[in-house]
């Protein structure tokens, strides 16, 4: 496991404190369970980095986070509760519960409705990490004396120092000293498979000296195993799926609650209409799709099952949808070569002209990209045209080192 950043420890002896924000899944338990068992001779096994000096252990306390439902079907969050104060119990630390629902509804979910009805694709998880893991519960955390905020996410962070020279002037000579710089980057997780630092991008870079993510070094199975050996009620639960307020339910049939559908038609590259839908806005570019053909078209009908149909355009004023299959080396015709990014934030900076590894979907594979400037915006240019929406996180790499990233316009 890779190395994380600490804060400045305090007086020798004394433990520093840790809110851990427990969801009541495997991962934010065995995070808890990890900082509750770090001491000086066993921090370096733990972590996989060399103890701090004056390190005496952490002061942990498990924080559940209530957030907005809807009223029109039951959430687990009572059951996802229950969890985290056992897993407290287990460990034998602090329980506390921390009401964010009104943020939650207007930060995270009225966001998603107004972003939908515009068109447009955004990413919710980005924003309850921005706005409540990281926003008001991170501050909130901070304001009760916590040195560190943890979560389960699989990311890191490390730490790093680089030296440098700076001249001091005094009144018969000038003089060179030393300067030693501090630098906390956000690095992919070891499993790539479950790697989430897509989702944290507008993490503040004044914030990585303060947080923690305990797993993020670890591979699932390892977190399921500390799990079960800790014996924490939560080691076989099985993965969340999404946001808590939309679980199982399904993300169109959740936004049917908040905009009303309009049936509209679906054309091909041609302009021909070729079937119909329910409305644009439950959908996103690149979305594979099933639509309603006209039944003359009975022969359109069987190519929409054997070949596939994927979203390639919209037209929100119009409300049609523009689709076609997919070409032979498995893209979509009518990408794009390059896309500006708004609302950006660089938790390390990046160089202009570099080229870069980008990702514009969760667990998409990384595209080869360049970050130019042009007329004051900062314009991604693709290697090769690609299939983007409206609305989407668009994150940098530089190696294993997340830059940040922006939204698509």
């Amino acid at each position: 496991m890779k190395s994380q950043g600490n804060s400045q420890l305090k007086v020798k002896g004394q433990k520093l404190k840790v809110f851990v924000g427990l969801s009541g899944g495997v991962d934010s338990s065995v995070s808890a369970a990890l900082l509750k068992a770090a001491k000086p001779n066993n921090f370096q096994k733990l972590f996989g980095r060399q103890t701090p000096k004056g390190f005496s252990g952490y002061a942990v306390t498990g924080v559940f986070i209530r957030v907005w439902q809807p009223d029109f079907f039951e959430c687990a969050w009572k059951d996802d509760r229950l969890d985290a104060m056992r897993v407290c119990a287990k460990l034998n630390i602090p329980f506390r519960e921390l009401n964010l629902e009104k943020e939650y509804k207007l930060e995270v979910v009225d966001y998603m409705i107004r972003e939908y009805k515009a068109g447009k694709t955004p990413n919710p998880d980005v924003s309850c990490n921005r706005f409540i893991k990281f926003g008001a519960f991170y501050r909130w955390a901070r304001a009760e004396g916590a040195d560190f905020v943890a979560t389960g996410h699989y990311a890191q962070i490390v730490k790093t120092q680089s030296t440098g020279r700076t001249k001091n002037q005094t009144k018969n000579k000038t003089q060179n000293s030393k300067l030693l710089t501090t630098n906390y980057s956000l690095l992919t997780s070891s499993d790539s498979q479950k790697d989430q630092s897509y989702f944290l991008w507008q993490i503040r870079k004044e914030q990585l000296p303060h947080i923690l993510f305990p797993v993020g070094g670890m591979k699932k199975p390892e977190v399921r195993r500390i799990a079960k050996k800790s014996g924490l009620i939560t080691a076989d639960k099985k993965d969340s799926q999404g946001l808590c307020f939309i679980g199982k339910i399904d993300m169109k049939e959740f936004l049917r609650h908040y905009i009303r559908e309009k049936h509209g038609k679906v054309l091909d590259e041609e302009g021909r209409e070729i079937g119909a839908h329910r409305g644009v806005t439950f959908y996103t570019i690149g979305e594979r799709i099933s639509f309603a053909t006209r039944s003359k078209l009975w022969l359109r009908l069987n190519l929409n099952q054997i070949h596939p149909y994927y979203v390639i355009a919209k037209d929100v004023k119009r409300n049609t949808l523009t689709v076609s299959n997919k070409l032979q080396d498995g893209t979509l015709p009518d990408g794009v070569g390059e896309v500006t990014i708004t609302k950006c934030n660089w938790l390390s900076e990046p160089i202009i002209g570099k080229k870069y590894m980008v990702r514009v979907r969760y667990r998409q594979e990384l595209l080869s990209a360049r970050i130019i400037i042009r007329n004051s915006r900062f314009i991604i240019h693709f290697a090769s045209p690609q299939t983007v929406a409206s609305g989407q996180s668009l994150v940098l790499y530089d190696g294993d080192i997340c830059l940040g990233g922006g939204i698509i316009g």
